[in-house]
C-alpha cells in the first residue's frame, strides 16, 4: 500500500510494498438468533411438547430472535398435549441467553463461537400467555467446542401453580467461517466472500461486498453498502450498516448485517439479524492499520532515492522522488524496535530535493521515507 525505503549511518536497505493488489482477510458471521427444535417434557401424565416461533403459533420456526434490550432474546411459544394434539397453554417468552464470556479474548461471547463450549451455563427469563397463566423460566444450555449444536433446558414456573416442568430442546448456533478477497481503493473495499457454514461443510454462503470509507474516520469506520449474498435456498438481500474497527483488537472490524431474510426455507422472514466479523492481519506498510481500511499508495509513485550527506551542524537528505508526492521522514536508533518517529514530511516540487535533519545525538540512527 506505500512504499519505504530505511537507511542509516553505514546502512541502506530498500523496502517495497503493493498497492493495489488483492487481499484475503478472515471473515465470521453468525446469526443472534438460536434456533430451537422442539422441546419435550416427560411428565407422569404423558409428554408435552413446546415449540418456539417467531412467524406464528401455527408455523413453527424453532427461532428465538434478540430484542437488544433485558431480556435479549424473545419468541411466541405453543405447549401442547404430545398425545392428543390439544393446546395447553400459548404465549410469549423472553429469554437472555448466558452472560458475557470471552476466553479466547477476541472480543466476542463465547457463547456465539462454534469453536468455544458452553457447559452448564445458565440464564433466566419470564414467559406470559394473556389471561391464563405466567411465570419465569430458567435456562441450563450445553454445547460442546466445535459443534454448532446444544442443549438448553427451560424450565416453566408458574406464579400460580408452581413448577410446571423441564423442556428439553436441541438448538442449532447458526455461524458461517471463511474468507474475504478484497481490494482496497482510495475511499472504499471491494470482493468477494465465501463462506462455509460451521456445521455442514456442504453449505456455502458467497457474493460481492463493498464498503465505504468513513470521510472523517477512515481507518476506524466503514459502511457496508445493500447487497445480495447466496446460499443453497436462494438470494439473500440485505441492506447497509456501519463496520467499526476494534479498539482492542485491532485488526478486527466488525458490525451487523440486516437481512431481509435470513431463512428462506421458513414461509415468512425471519432469522434477520447478524453479526460479520472481519480479520485482517494484512498491514504492507507496517504503521499499524490493516491495509482492509489504511491508505492506497498510487502504483505510479516510484521508490524514492535517498542520499544522506553530514554537515558539521546538521544532516541532508536529499530525495529523488516523484513529484506533488508527500514524503514522510521517520527516524529510529535501533532496527530492533518499531516505533518509528515521523520527524519530517515534504511534498516534492524538485526532483531531487533536499531536507535538513539535525544531527542524531546517538551514536548510530535510522531513517526511512514513507511515500503517501
Amino acid at each position: 500500500m506505500k512504499r519505504f525505503l530505511i537507511f542509516g549511518i553505514g546502512l541502506l536497505t530498500c523496502v517495497s510494498f503493493h498497492s493495489h493488489a488483492a487481499q484475503t482477510a478472515q471473515a465470521r458471521l453468525f446469526c443472534l438468533s438460536l434456533r430451537f427444535q422442539q422441546g419435550i417434557y416427560r411428565g407422569l401424565l404423558g409428554d408435552v411438547t413446546l415449540d418456539l416461533s417467531t412467524i406464528g403459533l401455527n408455523t413453527p420456526n424453532g427461532e428465538l430472535a434478540p430484542t437488544f434490550s433485558s431480556p435479549d432474546h424473545i419468541s411466541v411459544f405453543h405447549m401442547g398435549d404430545a398425545s392428543s394434539g390439544e393446546t395447553i397453554e400459548d404465549g410469549v417468552l423472553h429469554l437472555d441467553v448466558p452472560a458475557f464470556t470471552d476466553a479466547n479474548s477476541n472480543g466476542f461471547a463465547d457463547f456465539f463461537e462454534v469453536s468455544q463450549a458452553v457447559s452448564g451455563a445458565s440464564s433466566m427469563g419470564t414467559y406470559d400467555s394473556p389471561g391464563v397463566d405466567s411465570g419465569t423460566i430458567g435456562a441450563t444450555w450445553s454445547r460442546p467446542a466445535g459443534t454448532k449444536d446444544g442443549t438448553c433446558v427451560l424450565r416453566f414456573t408458574s406464579r400460580t401453580l408452581g413448577p410446571i416442568g423441564d423442556f428439553t430442546h436441541p438448538f442449532e448456533l447458526i455461524e458461517y467461517a471463511g474468507t474475504m478477497i478484497y481490494t482496497p481503493a482510495a475511499t472504499n473495499v471491494s470482493g468477494t466472500l465465501g463462506l462455509t457454514n460451521s456445521g455442514d461443510a456442504t453449505s456455502q454462503l458467497s457474493g460481492a461486498f463493498l464498503f465505504i470509507k468513513s470521510g472523517t474516520n477512515r481507518f476506524n469506520q466503514l459502511e457496508l453498502q445493500p447487497g445480495v449474498w447466496t446460499n443453497a435456498a436462494g438470494s439473500l438481500t440485505y441492506t447497509n450498516d456501519t463496520f467499526l474497527r476494534d479498539e482492542a483488537v485491532l485488526t478486527n472490524y466488525y458490525g451487523y448485517v440486516e437481512f431481509d431474510d435470513g431463512d428462506l426455507s421458513t414461509p415468512d422472514a425471519d432469522y434477520l439479524t447478524w453479526f460479520l466479523s472481519i480479520d485482517d492481519s494484512n498491514d504492507s506498510n507496517g504503521n499499524g492499520i490493516p491495509d482492509f481500511s489504511d491508505d492506497i499508495g498510487s502504483a505510479n509513485a516510484r521508490s524514492p532515492l535517498l542520499t544522506l550527506t553530514r554537515g558539521s551542524t546538521a544532516l541532508s537528505l536529499s530525495i529523488s522522488g516523484t513529484l506533488g508526492r508527500t514524503h514522510e521522514v521517520q527516524q529510529i536508533t535501533s532496527l530492533d524496535r518499531t516505533n518509528w518517529t515521523t520527524v519530517s514530511s515534504v511534498t516534492l516540487t524538485n526532483d531531487p530535493q533536499s531536507v535538513s535533519l539535525p544531527l542524531p545525538p546517538d551514536a548510530a540512527s535510522f531513517w526511512r521515507v514513507r511515500v503517501l
